[in-house]
């Protein structure tokens, strides 16, 4: 059936207009009872934030995602759309979405007057009634609001305090829709104050002329908890008006942040049909598990977070730098190793915050602090029990081996095969076999880094490996002198 294209048809279809949260509402509940999963992409939240964001939209209150960088917030404020109509009616021509049936603006109501019936139509999608504003301090009233339009003023020989005079901001914009706006504290005092009067009194002062808008809208905001809750960042009578507070969190353990790694990470590398890309599971946990690392690391302020896209950003630039390789070397097997991970130091450190300790340090070292230790917390998951003292012994007594990052599997194999036992030992708990020369490379290597994360070898700035010095060494990298070897020690 056509959509009506003008208000007599409209009546005589029989649609019934009704509030947006009302319609949030009815579709929420159309979608729970077909057992529709809400949020597609939206990981690790089944049991904690979806349920409260229902509970939200089932009790038509505006609300805030409370959560750290990268914790998917602006994602699901986006996805709030799916819960709009498809398309709803308006009067064509509105700036506002006019309700056809109760419109607000003074243009609305005029075309009422002059057509009655015969008042044109238009029909706005659910994407077009989604309005979002980043909040900066620089924000102002009007591009909220609104403001007094000179030139419209002029044209139509209207008074400066004539309706018709004012050109609508955001929110009014976002009349019979969603109007989100992200890291709300950031938004100066008096934008709020015109936010809390408007959700309250439906009306505003625009240039001391006072205008009646009581719009039908559905506020979202989302902020960083240290903000939010800093003295005098957001104003009371807004956050009493803020019907719930809905915490978002990081995954909960190195599983689920990799399923979310692997669902938002481009590793596909499309555009070279004869190359394959395989990542390694003890690769992709060790990626993660650096994630869990920082964001326990007393150097990194924990205030600011370490956000989702710290291991996004990892996988997907150690994964070139394998591509790197592979397209050196003329091999048609893309298989990360650990020193790609080591290359992709630039993809991390610029999403590290640091405390005052990590900031003498350095976020390069840090970094690769924060590689050895993952490396050891994977390497006990996949290895534990393995024995691997006859490759130790090897490099005890005075062998040395490098592994650059750009050298061929074939070659790594070839020298790999000089340390006793390694290869075999390694291959035992994992699914996969001698002559998969890619990722043997790959699983040795993480063998060593484990070894080395576990102070039984030693690696040098190049990547090399040896036997590991008289200077103990814990998990975090830090020097401890061999106190035997202090003279007059007893």
């Amino acid at each position: 059936m056509d959509n009506a294209r003008t208000l007599g048809e409209l009546r005589t279809s029989g649609y019934a207009s009704r509030s947006v949260k009302d319609e949030l509402r009815a579709n929420l509940i159309g979608k729970l009872r077909a057992g529709e999963r809400l949020f597609p992409g939206i990981l690790g939240y089944d049991e904690t934030v979806v349920p409260q964001l229902v509970n939200a939209v089932l009790s038509k209150h505006n609300f805030i995602l409370l959560g750290l960088r990268g914790q998917a917030k602006s994602r699901i404020i986006r996805q709030l759309t799916e819960l709009l109509d498809a398309e709803i009616p308006i009067i064509a021509g509105s700036e506002i979405n006019d309700n056809p049936f109760a419109p607000l603006s003074a243009y609305g109501r005029q075309q009422i007057e002059l057509h009655g019936d015969e008042t044109k139509i238009d029909w706005v999608s659910r994407d077009n009634r989604f309005v979002e504003k980043l909040a900066t301090p620089d924000v102002t009233i009007a591009d909220i609001i609104g403001d007094v339009d000179p030139i419209k003023a002029a044209k139509g020989g209207h008074l400066l305090s004539d309706e018709l005079t004012i050109h609508f901001g955001l929110l009014p914009r976002a009349n019979r829709g969603i109007f989100a706006i992200n890291e709300l504290p950031d938004l100066a005092g008096k934008i709020q104050v015109g936010l809390f009067n408007i959700m309250q009194e439906g009306d505003v002062q625009i240039k001391g002329y006072p205008v009646r808008l009581p719009l039908d809208v559905m506020l979202v905001f989302s902020a960083n908890p240290e903000d939010y809750t800093a003295r005098g960042k957001i104003i009371t009578p807004l956050k009493d008006r803020i019907g719930a507070e809905i915490q978002t969190h990081y995954p909960k353990d190195v599983q689920l942040s990799a399923a979310i790694t692997k669902q938002e990470a481009w590793t596909s590398r499309h555009g070279f049909e004869d190359f394959t890309v395989e990542i390694p599971d003890f690769i992709a946990e060790t990626i993660e598990q650096i994630s869990f690392e920082a964001r326990d690391d007393q150097r990194i302020d924990k205030r600011s977070g370490v956000s989702q896209r710290f291991s996004i950003t990892a996988l997907e630039s150690a994964v070139s730098n394998a591509e790197r390789r592979a397209l050196l070397t003329n091999e048609k097997e893309i298989v990360p190793r650990i020193s790609d991970i080591y290359a992709a130091l630039p993809a991390m450190t610029g999403k590290m915050e640091l405390e005052y300790e990590g900031e003498q340090i350095g976020a390069h070292q840090i970094a690769k602090d924060l590689i050895k230790q993952a490396c050891g917390v994977t390497f006990e998951g996949f290895f534990l029990g393995i024995d691997f003292a006859p490759a130790v012994h090897w490099f005890e007594e005075g062998n040395k081996l490098l592994l650059s990052d750009t050298t061929s599997a074939e070659e790594c194999v070839l020298l790999l095969g000089s340390i006793p036992e390694l290869i075999d030992s390694t291959l035992v708990p994992l699914d996969f076999r001698k002559d998969e020369k890619a990722k043997l490379v790959s699983a040795c290597e993480f063998v060593l880094e484990g070894l080395y994360a576990d102070n039984k070898i030693s690696r040098n700035e190049d990547g090399g490996f040896e036997a590991v010095t008289k200077a103990k060494r814990d998990r975090r990298g830090m020097i401890y002198e061999d106190f035997t070897d202090i003279e007059g020690y007893n």
